[in-house]
């Protein structure tokens, strides 16, 4: 059986991912995944974790389905036993994708037709700057793990202006 996450992580994580559409089961499950020296089978994640064996299957099938996790085989075994890529830079990428084909590609389309038949002006240009992010978030997922490091490491923010004292 792998080694167990430490707690705090397990907990960082499940608390963390309904910020990020996931449910807390499967925010647990990630990092035990992600944490293991050895892929884990769902019966080791329900060892480890000591959720119901439905949270752990249900948990699973989101994290799949959002690409975070890989199943994978071990020869002469029948069981499934689940891997995640180590690297926090593709993790942050398939969150950010999920986030853009979830969220706001949706509401962008949404807005864009409420906003062809309205009467309140305001409502085009928030549909324009709702469509301006989502084609920026498409353009930057489409970058891979090691691009997106070096966009987001090389991006400078403006620095903040000092104030002058005028005593």
């Amino acid at each position: 059986m792998p080694a167990t996450p430490p707690p705090d992580l397990a907990r960082l994580f499940a608390e963390a991912a309904p910020r990020f559409g996931l449910s807390r089961p499967a925010g647990a499950c990630f990092a035990a995944i992600w944490r293991a020296a050895q892929a884990p089978s769902a019966e080791d994640l329900v060892t480890i974790l000591g959720l119901s064996r439905s949270n752990v299957s249900v948990a699973l099938k989101e994290l799949r389905e959002r690409g975070l996790i890989q199943t994978a085989r071990s020869f002469g075994s029948r069981k499934d036993y689940f891997v995640a890529d180590p690297d926090p830079w593709a993790l942050l990428r398939a969150l950010l994708i999920e986030r853009q084909r979830r969220d706001l590609a949706p509401l962008a389309e949404r807005l864009a037709s409420l906003a062809e038949g309205a009467d309140d002006p305001r409502l085009a240009p928030l549909a324009q700057m709702v469509q301006t992010a989502d084609d920026w978030f498409a353009r930057l997922t489409r970058h891979d793990a090691a691009e997106l490091a070096q966009l987001m490491q090389a991006g400078e923010l403006p620095k903040k202006k000092k104030k002058k004292n005028r005593d």
